[in-house]
């Protein structure tokens, strides 16, 4: 893991962050959602049982692309790491002899998106 943070470092261009367009754009989406859910939970109120079924049925639609939005935004935020993050983690690797169990968990959380293992071989997939 250090080798890897060496090599993030080196490539660093020291200019500040920009904001994922596409990151803004689904967290935009997801709210507009959210606002639509509440919209048709707040008119149930007296609602018959035919406008029930259809309110159902929306509000099951909406929550599916909900849920498919959280998953995307969690997987563009997961292979995004700041510069703030970076040097959180490297200052847990430069004392990772005496780093304990949580720490060390999360600096690897912090660098490895996934880890493919078999018995013959191993892949890191790195967030840098």
């Amino acid at each position: 893991m250090l080798e890897k943070m060496d090599e993030f470092q080196t490539l660093t261009s020291g200019k500040p962050e920009k904001a994922n367009p596409k990151l803004t754009a689904l967290n935009v989406e997801l709210l507009q959602i959210e606002a639509e859910i509440e919209k048709l939970i707040d008119t149930l109120t007296g609602a018959n049982a035919t406008l029930l079924a259809y309110t159902n049925d929306k509000i099951e639609q909406l929550d599916t692309r909900r849920q498919t939005l959280i998953k995307a935004i969690a997987d563009i935020s997961a292979d995004a790491v700041s510069p703030e993050h970076m040097k959180r983690i490297s200052g847990h690797l430069q004392n990772w002899d005496n780093a304990d169990f949580e720490d060390r968990r999360l600096v690897a959380d912090g660098l490895i998106s996934k880890i493919y293992a078999t018995s013959e071989s191993m892949r890191i997939e790195w967030k840098i």
